[in-house]
């Protein structure tokens, strides 16, 4: 059935030639017949005439009608039949499981962070509410070892936290960190890699000091190819000059493929991943 719709579509526009061609030859029959109806004054041809008339524009609407449907075939089930198609290539073009990795982002260098013991009360029975240092926060993803060494990021007025050094991005993310001068007028983010033939070019910018740590901004590594990456925090003062900068270096890559979860079975308690990759040998 999708065949016939296919060739319908394929020889479409002999399909409008023909109708265009009945519907002119009808028009001209019917402004015929018309004109005999005029000229005539025997009732017997002027009904002859009406019937003509009726008989060419009939046949002309039903060619229109056909025309339309044609079009709707064209306009409607052909892109639905071919979205349907895609669909099912793409299902089943779809990369299998592969090995499952989560990588442990490393914990962020702050020799100021001290978690201080805490002593418990003698009484055990105290109702008296203690409070639970927070654990020093590590970056999002994956931190590639062995990235070219940071520089700058020695001063507070241009820091980062994400992205860290050595981290790898394939997806959008939160830029966090500094940037702050006395006579702050703005700070950039610029990148530099194989996308941007090894030059700075802008990738973000802001208007307001950031005095304290926290999110400024947000990368979209999708515009840019894979491979590693300068990513660099400046900040300018008020005559346009470089207070601070901190670079790091940055991975975009693609996005890893992780197995999906699969539940054990009835009077299991938790769930296992299962991947059906083939072993390398």
């Amino acid at each position: 059935m999708n065949g016939f719709f296919y060739l319908i579509d394929r020889v479409a526009i002999g399909f409008y030639i023909i109708i265009g061609a009945v519907v002119v030859w009808q028009m001209r029959k019917f402004l015929l017949a018309q004109s005999e109806y005029r000229s005539t004054y025997f009732e017997l041809e002027r009904d002859l005439a009406r019937v003509q008339q009726g008989a060419a524009l009939t046949a002309a609407i039903i060619a229109l009608e056909f025309a339309f449907a044609i079009i709707g075939v064209q306009r409607v089930i052909v892109p639905f039949l071919q979205t349907e198609e895609d669909l099912q290539v793409e299902l089943a073009n779809m990369p299998s499981d592969g090995d499952f990795l989560t990588a442990t982002p490393a914990p962020i260098n702050d020799e100021n962070f001290d978690i201080q013991a805490i002593e418990l009360p003698d009484d055990a029975d105290s109702n008296i509410i203690l409070l639970t240092p927070t654990l020093t926060p590590t970056p999002v993803g994956t931190i590639i070892p062995n990235a070219p060494p940071i520089e700058g990021c020695d001063s507070e007025q241009a820091m980062l936290q994400v992205p860290a050094n050595g981290m790898r991005v394939f997806q959008p993310m939160i830029v966090i960190g500094q940037a702050f001068a006395d006579d702050f007028s703005s700070a950039k983010i610029e990148l530099s890699g194989p996308s941007t033939n090894d030059q700075y070019i802008v990738v973000g910018e802001i208007f307001s000091p950031v005095p304290t740590l926290q999110a400024f901004s947000e990368f979209n590594p999708f515009r840019y190819s894979t491979g590693e990456y300068a990513f660099r925090l400046v900040v300018f003062d008020a005559s346009n000059e470089i207070v601070a900068a901190c670079k790091v270096t940055i991975y975009i890559s693609e996005a890893p493929i992780t197995a999906t979860p699969t539940p054990l079975p009835e009077g299991g308690s938790a769930p296992v991943l299962q991947s059906t990759a083939t072993p390398s040998s």
